[in-house]
């Protein structure tokens, strides 16, 4: 299985709450770990609105060097089309459709972890494992 991080739980894995525990567990469990190439450019903005400082500074090193294990997946002409067709057909918003057409990409089984409700239902209408708190 491989376990596809979004920004929201990329963040949450260097935050001290209920939801880090809930990747900790995710990635305990498997090796292989992906995520989309958007990922960064959210996650870095998700730490700005998250700390300030010092404190801002250790949570995108720390997103950083997570970021060094995963295995990207690009945001090329594939993923755009398959994005393209989930916005036609589901609520999303382009950032949610761009990481369920990355998660979709990748072979099955894949647990996707995310802590926006508007991917869950969709993640699991694909067939996608879905872990959330």
């Amino acid at each position: 299985m491989t376990v596809y991080l979004d920004a929201t739980a990329l963040t949450a894995l260097h935050t001290e709450t209920a939801a880090r525990r809930v990747v900790l567990d995710a990635l305990a469990g498997d090796p292989q770990w992906a995520t989309s190439a958007i990922t960064l450019a959210e996650a870095l903005a998700l730490a700005d609105r998250l700390a300030a400082g010092a404190d801002r500074a250790d949570l995108e090193d720390l997103i950083r060097l997570t970021w060094d294990r995963l295995a990207v997946v690009p945001v090329d002409s594939e993923c755009i089309a398959r994005a393209t067709s989930l916005l036609r057909d589901q609520p999303l918003r382009l950032s949610d459709a761009l990481h369920l057409a990355a998660a979709d990409r990748l072979p099955p089984p894949v647990q996707v972890v995310t802590f926006d409700p508007a991917q869950i239902p969709v993640a699991l209408a694909l067939g996608m494992q879905v872990l959330s708190t």
